[in-house]
């Protein structure tokens, strides 16, 4: 819903801080004012909740309309008076920190030195146009840093994409028989993204495998299998636990990125380069 997916999230730490009726109701009239929206959209205003800064409480806002479900996260003055909309971040803390931590990057395909001062993660989608920027956006820069390392985490948005989960499981099929075919996989759909269709994804992923010089029976039969769509349901898990809703989003170190913008690739992975390079001379 248009306005309200801007409003930002965050996590949701703290105990409920008591009955604010009042006050939720003002919240619910404010936005309902502001952006048109009568009954038929229904908004929910979750209890207010501390946050462990002085003075401001936050709460969760759900809002359906139809089908259509959107929530996010606003900040509220302890009189009940002002709300903020944005972010709550800690100064004390590494910002970057969190998103590591949440990060689950065992059993996923690996492209680079295990050992690589800096990580990219890539949560993509094998139909999504913009992912396949982003393939040509790495396959071009990461050679140039062998201190890099890329890890793709399965993200098919099914629906809106009907062939990406058919594609995901393939990929990710390749990558429990031979870890290497995976990125021929990477490579072959990425490549291939404008030829392949919801009616024809299975016999190309098929066509692939054979390329690949797998086991075609093993092959279909993880296909049809319970594993591989476990493993890309654990991605998707790992994906909404850091919030992503679009893809690519890229995370290098940590940092967040959306898009395949090749500057700011580049740009991230040389300043962590950079700070690197900084510690180790102080250490010396």
């Amino acid at each position: 819903m248009a306005g309200l997916s801007a409003l930002g999230q965050q996590p949701n730490p703290g105990s409920p801080a008591g009955d604010d009726t009042e006050t939720r109701k003002r919240i619910e009239a404010y936005f309902r004012h502001l952006y048109a929206w009568g009954p038929e959209v229904k908004l929910a205003i979750a209890p207010l909740q501390e946050t462990g800064v002085p003075g401001i409480r936050q709460t969760t806002i759900d809002l359906t309309y139809g089908e259509q479900k959107d929530s996010a996260r606003i900040y509220v003055t302890q009189d009940g008076k002002h709300i903020l909309r944005g972010e709550l971040d800690d100064l004390t803390k590494d910002p970057l920190a969190e998103n590591r931590a949440k990060l689950k990057l065992d059993d996923a395909p690996s492209l680079g030195d295990p050992k690589a001062s800096v990580v990219l993660v890539e949560f993509a989608d094998f139909q999504c146009p913009v992912c396949r920027q982003l393939h040509d956006v790495l396959k071009s820069i990461l050679p140039k840093y062998p201190q890099a390392r890329l890890v793709f985490k399965d993200f098919p948005l099914a629906q809106i994409h009907p062939w990406a989960e058919t594609a995901s499981v393939a990929a990710r099929c390749a990558y429990m028989q031979n870890p290497k075919a995976f990125w021929f996989f990477y490579d072959h759909v990425y490549a291939d993204q404008t030829l392949i269709s919801a009616d024809n994804a299975w016999d190309k992923m098929v066509d692939y495998a054979s390329q690949a010089g797998l086991n075609p029976g093993a092959f279909k039969a993880c296909m049809t299998g319970p594993d591989a769509p476990k493993a890309i349901q654990a991605n998707l898990d790992n994906g909404q636990e850091l919030e992503i809703t679009s893809t690519p989003t890229l995370f290098i170190n940590g940092r967040r990125m959306v898009g395949a913008d090749a500057r700011t690739v580049e740009q991230y992975i040389r300043f962590e380069l950079d700070e690197q390079a900084h510690k180790n001379g102080q250490k010396k």
